[in-house]
């Protein structure tokens, strides 16, 4: 086994940075899907998700950046051009959504599958004894889950 400088099996860390690539991809794609919900919002629910949305796409735009910085730390290159990232894209793209409901389960379902990828990068985490990634997915994990909640709460919905 070879180790990187950070003191991880090398071949694990290349898996990793590729699966954490993939969730780069995902969350630029959520990142757009939340500016274009921000800007095309309609009706009486305006003033409270312009804000929200707004909310959302800051902290997903901090999260872009901390994955490519995950990325670079392992020693990969993060993907950086829109063809990159519809080709991993698994989160569904919203367009000229201005209903409230349909923003709302936009997010609810982009989320749902960002947990799936930051799951399945959790179980590789731990797998490769990467407590930096690992602690950066469970972070994420534990904000988003609660974000769903709120979200499927203002649609009327249980979890």
């Amino acid at each position: 086994m070879t180790l990187n400088s950070i003191g991880l099996d090398t071949k694990k860390t290349e898996e990793l940075a590729n699966d954490l690539n993939g969730l780069l991809a995902n969350f630029q794609l959520y990142y757009q899907n939340l500016r274009g919900i921000h800007w095309n919002i309609k009706g009486r629910g305006f003033f409270d998700l312009h804000v929200k949305f707004e909310e959302l796409y800051t902290d997903a735009n901090v999260k872009v950046d901390e994955i490519a910085e995950r990325i670079l730390t392992l020693g990969a290159t993060p993907l950086h051009t829109f063809e990159d990232y519809t080709k991993a894209g698994k989160v569904p793209v919203g367009k000229n959504i201005s209903k409230d409901e349909k923003a709302v389960e936009l997010i609810v379902n982009s989320l749902s599958e960002l947990l799936k990828i930051e799951r399945s990068i959790l179980s590789a985490a731990g797998d490769a004894n990467d407590e930096g990634t690992g602690s950066m997915m469970s972070d994420f994990i534990t904000e988003q889950e609660k974000t769903v909640w709120m979200m499927k709460a203002w649609l009327g919905e249980t979890v």
